[in-house]
């Protein structure tokens, strides 16, 4: 998995990097015992995926690979 730089990318870390920050926010609100505080860090973590969504098609993700087209064998000296 590490050849394949899976989620090495700006929009990657940061979607995850806001999400970890409303995942924060949203637990300490719930040890708090305040929902209201809690739903706006469960809105941070949603805002974190909208903006990783956002920076991917910027262009800031990983690119789209295309199917490799199977190779043409073709054999040399043989005639049909």
């Amino acid at each position: 998995m590490a050849g394949s730089s899976h989620g090495h990318t700006p929009a990657a870390w940061t979607g995850v990097i806001i999400a970890f920050i409303g995942f924060c926010v949203a637990g300490a609100f719930m040890v708090m015992a305040n929902p209201v505080g809690f739903w706006a860090g469960m809105g941070i973590v949603l805002l974190g995926g909208v903006v990783g969504m956002a920076m991917r098609a910027a262009g800031l993700g990983q690119p789209k690979t295309t199917q490799a087209q199977p190779a043409v064998r073709e054999t040399v000296g043989a005639e049909s």
